[in-house]
């Protein structure tokens, strides 16, 4: 019985670390994409595959070659659930209006590369739109009001923050 728990012990071994190989060549190109071979803006919010609605509304008003430039931007975007808050119609007569979408969408967008860390003690931000984002570091980070929910997603020509609502300029 002991040699039938040795030899069932140590396929169970060989299985662990056939899987554990396979795992890590699996991972391999993911982690490229994390360390050195980062993709600009806009090819991260596509691959990222919860920016439908905002990639959508960059190809609609004109931006994706802006986006896809050299930058550095720091993005604060809103996430499809973000978009969804906003009633059909009026999110699709914002779609169909691209110098009123051109101005929602550069009003999220601010100059320069601004890390979750760099946001501490600043209270407003000009963005690309000619607006301020009002900020708001005292409970986590907000702009506007909106939550940002995920920071910190660098690519090769800035940095995306995640922000939970649709932020529209004053």
């Amino acid at each position: 019985m002991f040699a039938q728990l040795t030899s069932t012990t140590q396929r169970l071994k060989r299985t662990l670390m056939l899987a554990t190989a396979t795992l890590t060549v699996a991972a391999m190109p993911a982690f490229a994409d994390m360390h050195g071979d980062k993709k600009d803006i806009v090819d991260t919010a596509v691959a990222a595959g919860q920016f439908n609605t905002l990639v959508t509304a960059v190809t609609a008003a004109g931006l994706v070659d802006t986006l896809k430039g050299e930058g550095p931007f720091t993005v604060f975007a809103p996430n499809d659930a973000a978009f969804a808050k906003i009633p059909k119609a009026d999110l699709d007569a914002l779609l169909a209006d691209k110098d009123k979408l051109t101005a929602v969408l550069t009003y999220h967008v601010v100059p320069g590369k601004l890390m979750a860390a760099d946001l501490a003690g600043k209270s407003a931000l000009k963005t690309v739109q000619g607006g301020e984002l009002m900020l708001d570091t005292s409970n986590g980070v907000s702009v506007d009001g909106a939550s940002v929910v995920a920071a910190d997603i660098e690519t090769s020509n800035g940095v995306i923050h995640v922000i939970d609502s649709v932020v529209l300029p004053k």
